[in-house]
């Protein structure tokens, strides 16, 4: 009887610890899934949230004329290609002699610390839409840009 007494009582715990290895399972399905679940809801909101929102917009710098030099200025595609030929820090008689005087200035801005940049701008004789906006700093010309109107 002693043996059967044990054979029960061991047949018992093995039956315990059997439906707690199956809660336990259970328990870390449910975990597993919980987790998944919650880490779909945070990937649907970040895809679906704009970033660019939440860090600080810079200024945007402003393409509108302040002084109007020459109205009937125009860029044709061959001074175009001369211009993009011409070195950076080149002086800036040389882009003069290719661009000749643009249709406008641009307010100044500072391109690099404690350096006040001059712009000017070309419209573009074959896109109505575009312009060339050189950049000087001093009697050097730092660069060029295109702005697009919409």
């Amino acid at each position: 009887m002693d043996w059967a007494h044990c054979l029960l009582d061991r047949t018992h715990d093995s039956s315990l610890s059997g439906n707690e290895t199956m809660h336990r399972r259970k328990s870390h399905t449910n975990s597993v899934k919980y987790m998944l679940a919650g880490g779909s809801v945070v990937a649907a909101f970040g895809l679906l949230a704009d970033p660019r929102a939440l860090l600080p917009t810079p200024a945007p710098t402003q393409a509108v004329c302040q002084e109007i030099i020459q109205p009937k200025a125009i860029l044709s595609r061959d001074q175009l290609s001369q211009l993009l030929a011409v070195p950076e820090r080149s002086h800036k008689m040389q882009v003069s002699r290719i661009v000749k005087e643009p249709y406008c200035k641009l307010p100044s801005l500072n391109v690099r610390a404690g350096v006040s940049s001059r712009r000017e701008a070309y419209p573009l004789a074959f896109d109505s839409q575009a312009w060339l906006v050189v950049l000087y700093e001093g009697d050097e010309y730092a660069g060029y840009d295109f702005s697009f109107r919409r």
